[in-house]
């Protein structure tokens, strides 16, 4: 079954039939998504995730595929109905829509009108019926089945069953299924209205309240958005093709003439479309585009998560951290170059000047005594305003001072992984760490929040939420595994998604350094409980030792190529160490004098390329961001005002942009070229800096929408 998988994929994808099979078999072997695309990349033609991915979800689906065809085809055998034609009609079925059409006639089904007719016999006046031979008079016939013991009290009771049973026969048959289905995708009409007196209840609906659109048309993010609205009561939805259509097919099909048993017939095809078909349908297309829009929406999910977790990261600084608040005071934290909390303490801005004035003294004391060399302030409630105190303290010109998106560090600081890492101080305290960590590693800190709360998706509470985490994982696997790990500073949350481990192993790791104090080379790791020679071979190449004897556990070349490199060093006469410093002495040597059994040029290529920048960060590099000065709430915008901001969220229908007034401004779709945009994904990502120009400003509906065209944003 394995080569059929894989012929099939190859096809489905475009890539040879070899590529398909080895990633198959690699799969097989344990091996992960990032490992084969880093590490294996000889044996899959340098597949890269997003093949290697498609390749997997493919292959689960057939193999579920296959699980539900041989149970269907032991259901049919155990009913004793299974001909040689059915048979084969199971087995080549090509989706699981198709299959369960197949079976729909056999599946076990609670009572319906058309088993109630069939008790009470009427089975043969159904089959005389659908025959529609001319001389048959369905009420004359239906006089033999009256029967008060089964029920049957007047023929007109027989015929009404007979139809029923009719009527269930049609919705049955798989050929009309099919066509009424494709009928219901390409004219299927989403209609959406509003539910009796929800009118002021459902004002944010306002725009559905009578809407009709094609639901092959329809965006992803209206389709969630009216499915929310009939969730939450407001909203009446509906999606039907036109009827005369599909009773015209069906009638079609099933009507033989216009004889009285053709009439019979004529009537039991409408009931059927009526009260089974078309509920039917509905239900299944409507499914269908949920799926197709929860795709949709978890892929611009993916894409803002990655560009977020790619961010920039400032590195190993001595950091303050100020979590903002009116009330009960700004709090504030230390952190070391390991990101291990020094000093906490809490300053107030708003309460009086002499507060102010004690608050700077603290502050100044703290980047004296701590050695600062970088403040994060929260972007909350209160950011602008003590950023505006900071920059006035007359430090901005020796220590960046950057506002940081602390979405998600409340759930963070209420988490058990908070509890874990700080048992001993309040949720404020904990917020703040957060804040100051992502300044220096936005990834290593984010990894220990749930992704769907880092703010950054569109309508992630609406989708599929296995599909939903199932994506996210991937995407912060590969992001971490991209970047590498620290094995001796890594939190236990971003150990486990290192490839081939997870949190057992993650915290086995973390319990043997805090043993045996800090790994001295990648081999040692082989001395951690349950880390065998599989988890070696997956994770080792993502681990990185530094100051390890042996300069190569350092980078993200895999243990298993260190013989190579041993070979190039040994024929240039000189050590590994001589060789990562020497570009000249690197360019010397000829990588088709390496090429084996084992290792191919591609593998070559990012050996010489992994050790000319040994265990390189492929982040951007950090640069701090600053809003417009003076403009810090939404009464201080003015239409046609020109601000410089910062992309928090993209969605299918724009992007939202934070412009330093506690109210995230909308650029819509149309307003971000001189030109048409698909995707606002191809103009922007998350945390780009932009510069916008404010179109309209509604204070009351806390709305700003904005524009990021040229000729509108330079005047």
């Amino acid at each position: 079954m394995s080569q059929e998988y894989s012929q099939k994929i190859a096809g489905e994808l475009k890539i040879a039939l070899w590529q398909a099979a080895a990633v198959a078999e690699l799969f097989g072997e344990g091996a992960t998504v990032p490992f084969i695309s880093r590490y294996r990349k000889e044996r899959t033609g340098s597949l890269d995730e997003v093949a290697i991915t498609s390749i997997r979800d493919r292959l689960a689906q057939l193999e579920a595929l296959d699980k539900r065809r041989q149970a269907i085809l032991k259901s049919l055998e155990e009913q004793e109905v299974l001909t040689d034609e059915l048979k084969a009609a199971v087995e080549s079925a090509q989706t699981m829509t198709a299959l369960e059409d197949i079976y729909l006639p056999y599946k076990p089904k609670r009572r319906t009108r058309a088993t109630i007719a069939k008790e009470k016999g009427l089975e043969p006046l159904a089959k005389l019926i659908l025959a529609q031979n001319p001389s048959t008079d369905p009420l004359e016939e239906s006089t033999s089945y009256i029967s008060q013991e089964k029920g049957v009290s007047e023929a007109a009771d027989a015929l009404s069953g007979a139809c029923d049973i009719i009527a269930e026969w049609v919705n049955e048959d798989a050929a009309a299924r099919k066509e009424i289905r494709m009928l219901f995708f390409r004219d299927g009409l989403f209609s959406s209205t509003l539910v009796k007196g929800k009118d002021e209840e459902g004002a944010k609906y306002r725009d559905y309240f009578d809407r009709q659109e094609l639901i092959k048309q329809m965006p992803s993010h209206r389709l969630l958005a009216v499915l929310r609205g009939e969730a939450e009561g407001f909203l009446k939805n509906t999606v039907r093709p036109s009827e005369p259509d599909a009773l015209g097919f069906l009638y079609k099909r099933f009507v033989k003439g216009t004889c009285p048993a053709s009439e019979q017939v004529t009537e039991a095809v409408g009931d059927c479309y009526k009260r089974l078909m078309a509920p039917s349908m509905e239900t299944d297309i409507r499914n269908d585009a949920k799926e197709r829009a929860d795709a949709e929406a978890i892929n611009v999910f993916v894409k803002n998560l990655r560009q977020l977790l790619m961010e920039a990261a400032l590195g190993s600084k001595n950091v303050l951290a100020i979590d903002p608040g009116f009330r009960t005071g700004c709090k504030v934290v230390c952190l070391n170059r390991q990101g291990a909390l020094t000093k906490n303490t809490t300053i107030f801005l708003s309460q009086s000047q002499q507060r102010k004035d004690e608050a700077a003294d603290i502050v100044r004391n703290l980047i004296f005594r701590y050695e600062i060399e970088a403040i994060a302030v929260g972007n909350g409630t209160g950011g602008r305003e003590t950023m505006d105190f900071l920059k006035n303290l007359g430090i901005s010109n020796l220590i960046s001072i950057v506002l940081v998106n602390e979405s998600g560090a409340s759930i963070y600081s209420a988490s058990d992984v908070a509890r874990e890492e700080f048992p001993d101080y309040d949720l404020t305290v904990r917020g703040s760490v957060s804040i100051g960590r992502r300044l220096m590693d936005p990834l290593a800190e984010l990894v220990k929040i749930d992704p769907k709360s880092i703010g950054v998706g569109q309508y992630q509470h609406d989708v599929d939420q296995k599909s939903l985490k199932a994506s996210l994982d991937d995407v912060v696997m590969s992001c971490v595994n991209q970047v590498g790990v620290e094995v001796n500073t890594a939190s236990k949350q971003l150990l486990s998604y290192v490839s081939g481990l997870g949190p057992v192993l993650a915290k086995n790791i973390i319990e043997y350094r805090d043993q045996n104090g800090p790994f001295s080379s990648r081999a040692q790791l082989k001395k951690v409980p349950r880390f065998g020679p599989k988890v070696y071979l997956q994770a080792a190449g993502f681990l990185r030792i530094r100051k390890a004897k042996n300069p190569l556990d350092a980078s993200a070349v895999h243990p298993e190529s260190y013989g190579v490199v041993d070979s190039m060093a040994k024929d240039a006469g000189r050590s590994v160490a001589d060789l990562m410093g020497n570009d000249e002495l690197r360019n010397q040597i000829k990588l088709d004098d390496y090429v084996n059994d084992t290792i191919g040029m591609p593998t070559l290529v990012d050996i010489m390329q992994e050790i000319a920048k040994p265990g390189r960060d492929p982040r951007k590099q950090f640069e701090a961001f600053t809003f417009a000065e003076g403009v810090d709430s939404m009464d201080k915008l003015t239409v046609g005002m020109k601000m410089p901001g910062i992309v928090t969220n993209v969605t299918n229908f724009g992007a939202f942009v934070d412009i330093g007034v506690h109210q995230d401004g909308l650029v819509h779709i149309s307003q971000m070229a001189n030109r048409f945009v698909k995707d606002p994904a191809e103009i922007v990502s998350v945390h780009q800096k932009v510069h916008v120009t404010v179109l309209e400003v509604d204070v009351q509906r806390k709305r700003i929408a904005l524009s990021m065209k040229p000729d509108v944003a330079q005047g």
